[in-house]
């Protein structure tokens, strides 16, 4: 049986999830984002005490078709972009589509439709805040961190910084504040 959790987008919350799971004595398997393979079918009281246990953590089950196909949408993105070292240079729409087998049209409009944002926004949020964590690390260059997360130029990288953020990436390195940067689970 599989359960779907909402606003699980990061290792800290697996654990969160692992944990919640092992106290009440859920045997599970495989524990992705946003998604646990549990081993047994869970009554309603079972669920109801997991769900319990998650809203204590900010994490919620979803029963919803249209709101689980979201948060895979979500968690790919995360990812892709947090996740994976060197973002590969992939066309989302297509990588969208060929992992969660919808055609991207469909998953567009719906996650505009639930989510009041587009995809790409969400994809360039994520890119951003990606790069200023990159930024704060400071082992990096501007034309190091372009070239990691795939934008076509410092440039590119540059404005898309300033539109999001308000600051060149240069400035924002050198305020080092780290209160500016988002929590994945905030995004």
């Amino acid at each position: 049986m599989k359960i779907h959790i909402k606003y699980m987008v990061s290792n800290r919350c697996k654990m969160v999830v692992r944990a919640a799971l092992d106290g009440l004595g859920i045997s599970y398997g495989a524990v992705d984002l946003g998604e646990v393979e549990v081993k047994e079918d869970l009554s309603y009281e079972r669920l109801a005490e997991l769900r319990t246990l998650l809203n204590y953590a900010s994490l919620e089950l979803i029963d919803d078709k249209r709101a689980v196909l979201i948060e895979k949408i979500k968690n790919h993105i995360v990812e892709l972009i947090h996740y994976s070292g060197d973002l590969p240079n992939v066309i989302f729409s297509d990588y969208l589509s060929e992992k969660l087998h919808y055609d991207y049209t469909y998953m567009a409009s719906l996650f505009s439709e639930i989510t009041g944002t587009t995809i790409e926004h969400f994809i360039i949020a994520h890119k951003i805040e990606k790069v200023k964590e990159l930024l704060l690390y400071d082992e990096l260059s501007l034309t190091e961190i372009s070239y990691k997360l795939n934008y076509s130029s410092v440039a590119h990288l540059s404005n898309q910084f300033k539109k999001v953020t308000g600051l060149t990436p240069s400035y924002f390195k050198k305020l080092k504040q780290f209160k500016d940067r988002i929590t994945l689970e905030n995004i």
